[in-house]
């Protein structure tokens, strides 16, 4: 699987992608997931991929390599929306040309995309593309975007990430929510790509390959989980005494439980445990029939 992230604020972009695209007891491999269009000085695009690999090494071909000369591309688009518009008519074609043949052997039409950056002339922007070749752009409201195994590592963004965010400061929120992602699913793996992109520079100033020999990954690894651990210890334990912990619930309100009765070989069945509601209402019906 795979997990790509991207945030816009005031001063620029980051992007940061995993490189794992199969994991299993005995299989893994890699592959990279960010593709950088740069002509200095004139545009820097960055496209992250989600999904199925050859579908989307099959977007970026087309989107490189065109068999139709006057198709429009990301080093010809004028604008990063007319880039976002060139990257879905590439997934509507690749779905044109792919779909049947991947439904006759039951594989799902899998891949989206993020693309963001600038073109000399316009201002930066951020964009989601889906399997369908629509598209969203990043706002104030919602200041980045996921794909892949997105839920680990949302968290930490959801707190911390805002337009105002220093440029370094998204880059480490970014790096927190991959390390989240990394320990919780096996799917994704080291290396990492990223790159910060700062705002009118049209041309990459800052980009690293993170593997395991990584100092600062790895003091993010260690530091980000004893301090949750540390202020997890720090907030008080339920105190039951307290009026509203101890509150008498309403019947409505109140859980249902179960009564497992003792047999007469003073052990409890698994068979003789019956609801307390099915109990009463047993009860009922016997007075009713007498």
């Amino acid at each position: 699987m795979t997990y790509c992230v991207a945030m816009a604020v005031n001063d620029g972009l980051v992007f940061l992608s995993d490189t794992r695209t199969n994991a299993g007891v005995d299989h893994i491999s890699t592959a990279r997931k960010m593709a950088v269009f740069e002509q200095p000085g004139e545009r820097l695009l960055v496209l992250l991929a989600a999904g199925n690999l050859s579908l989307t090494q099959a977007v970026l071909h087309e989107l490189s390599e065109p068999a139709d000369a006057a198709q429009q591309t990301l080093w010809n688009a004028p604008t990063v929306a007319d880039a976002a518009r060139a990257v879905g008519n590439a997934v509507r074609r690749v779905h044109r040309r792919e779909v049947e043949a991947l439904q006759n052997f039951g594989v799902d039409f899998n891949c989206s995309f993020v693309l963001g950056g600038q073109i000399a002339g316009s201002r930066m922007r951020l964009f989601m593309i889906y399997a369908a070749g629509n598209f969203v752009e990043a706002s104030a409201v919602n200041p980045y975007f996921q794909i892949g195994e997105a839920k680990y590592g949302k968290p930490i963004i959801d707190r911390v990430l805002t337009p105002s965010t220093a440029l370094d400061e998204a880059a480490k929120c970014a790096l927190i929510s991959m390390d989240s992602t990394l320990r919780s699913n096996l799917s994704v793996g080291l290396p990492l790509d990223l790159l910060v992109y700062e705002k009118d520079v049209l041309r990459v100033t800052r980009f690293v390959s993170i593997d395991r020999d990584s100092a600062y990954f790895d003091m993010i690894h260690r530091t980000w989980g004893e301090r949750l651990r540390q202020v997890f210890a720090e907030i008080p334990d339920p105190d039951w005494r307290d009026s509203a912990a101890t509150q008498p619930l309403l019947p409505e309100q109140a859980p249902v439980r179960y009564h497992a009765p003792v047999g007469a070989d003073g052990i409890e069945h698994e068979s003789d445990v019956k609801p307390a509601q099915t109990l009463a209402q047993a009860d009922k019906s016997k007075a009713q029939r007498r």
